[in-house]
């Protein structure tokens, strides 16, 4: 329900920088910036970003997918994500959650090995956590290189969370920023919301971002992942 005295504000679209040059840099993403920076000098024709939800694999991903022109795929049954592979780097984002054909996966790497390509896959969870049925393809995953990206430190998200209220025109002082980011969920994917969700709320109230208006969008947003 909406207060009498809020208005809702416009639908007006924020994308988010994924350039290399928006990409903040800190310890937690420093050996997943290196290795997509180092391309095509890679370790192995396959790398696994593995991080959790919000931990910057989809911009690294954005960055290397310019930066290498590859071609998304989703190597399920019946899918031509090998040939594709054959011929140019790929890109296979959100293993765990979207799933895949173990056969096809297994082509894909072959073909990439085999052709001189490359595979850049992202993860939440490590390769070994995946349900791979397939001797084969359990043996070709033990051979990527894995690289970790760890939980966001208070730096990164500090930083992370001026980049998003810069990109919506919104300057906040350093001592709000630093309020939000003890109090928040330690995740990119939380800092996202909690910026989205204070920009409408302030519009709609007409008011500007404050720490009180700041710890109630924490807090609703606490309640929320717990419902979830």
């Amino acid at each position: 329900m909406i207060r009498k005295s809020e208005q809702l504000p416009l639908a007006f679209g924020h994308e988010p920088q994924t350039g290399r040059d928006d990409l903040l840099v800190s310890d937690p993403l420093s050996a997943a910036i290196s290795i997509v920076d180092n391309w095509p000098n890679w370790p192995s024709p396959v790398v696994i970003l593995a991080g959790p939800v919000g931990s910057g694999k989809s911009h690294l991903a954005s960055i290397w997918r310019e930066k290498s022109e590859a071609v998304d795929i989703h190597p399920t049954a019946g899918s031509d994500a090998s040939v594709i592979a054959a011929a140019n780097a790929v890109l296979f984002e959100d293993a765990d959650r979207r799933g895949f054909d173990d056969t096809a996966l297994f082509h894909v790497i072959n073909s990439v090995r085999e052709n001189g390509s490359y595979l850049l896959i992202t993860s939440r969870l490590w390769p070994m956590s995946w349900p791979v049925e397939l001797p084969d393809l359990r043996s070709r995953l033990k051979a990527a290189t894995v690289v970790e990206i760890g939980e966001p430190d208070d730096e990164l998200l500090a930083q992370v969370l001026v980049k998003l209220f810069a990109d919506r025109q919104l300057f906040i002082d350093d001592k709000l920023v630093a309020y939000i980011v003890a109090r928040m969920e330690r995740s990119l994917d939380a800092a996202q919301k909690v910026v989205e969700k204070l920009d409408h709320l302030a519009l709609a109230r007409g008011t500007r971002i404050t720490r009180t208006l700041a710890a109630e969008v924490i807090e609703g947003l606490g309640k929320a992942s717990q419902h979830d």
